[in-house]
């Protein structure tokens, strides 16, 4: 691959990696589930919960040396951090079940909850994409909360897979299978 095609892969995974994602969808889902600025707040706790305190675990483990880089590109060592994701995203998810939180951030929580079980599963077998699973997962949650015309978000999904394969961190098949994923889970919770 040429340089300039190795740098645009490097800034669309940087820019569009699930730290910058999840935050961004989740304030827009809580705002959509409350109906006022009310839900901005619970946003912002899905944001703490489901990206925040994952990439502040991850950099606390880099700095220790446990890892060379924030992808984590060796699936037998992302455990941990599925871990520490199960836990914030289930502690948030029962502060919101607690206090009354509207029911489209709670599922979507739920959903992500679910989705990380999967990819957690899956990736003690096979590298799955994380960050096209949470691409994908962030755009049917926007759709389904705001309107069918964030479908066309799915550039930015496709982008995120183009990206991983071109960096070589994973096979088309992982970021496909990824992106799948995240769709299936996620919408799945906000239908029931």
């Amino acid at each position: 691959m040429n340089p300039r095609m190795t740098t645009t892969a490097r800034t669309v995974t940087d820019i569009l990696q699930p730290r910058n994602v999840l935050p961004a969808g989740m304030l827009g889902i809580g705002l959509a589930a409350a109906g006022d600025w009310t839900g901005l707040l619970w946003g912002l706790l899905g944001a703490l919960c489901a990206g925040l305190i994952p990439v502040g675990y991850i950099k606390w483990e880099r700095k220790r040396g446990t890892w060379g880089d924030r992808h984590v590109v060796d699936r037998t060592k992302r455990a941990p951090i599925f871990f520490v994701i199960l836990g914030s995203v289930g502690a948030g998810s029962l502060v919101m079940r607690l206090s009354h939180a509207p029911t489209g951030i709670l599922f979507a929580m739920l959903g992500l909850w679910v989705m990380t079980v999967l990819l957690l599963t899956v990736n003690t077998a096979w590298k799955i994409s994380v960050d096209s699973a949470v691409a994908s997962a962030v755009v049917a949650l926007l759709t389904v909360v705001h309107s069918r015309w964030w479908l066309l978000a799915y550039a930015m999904t496709a982008a995120v897979c183009w990206s991983r394969v071109a960096l070589r961190y994973h096979t088309v098949a992982q970021t496909v299978a990824g992106a799948a994923l995240g769709a299936a889970t996620t919408t799945t919770f906000l239908f029931t």
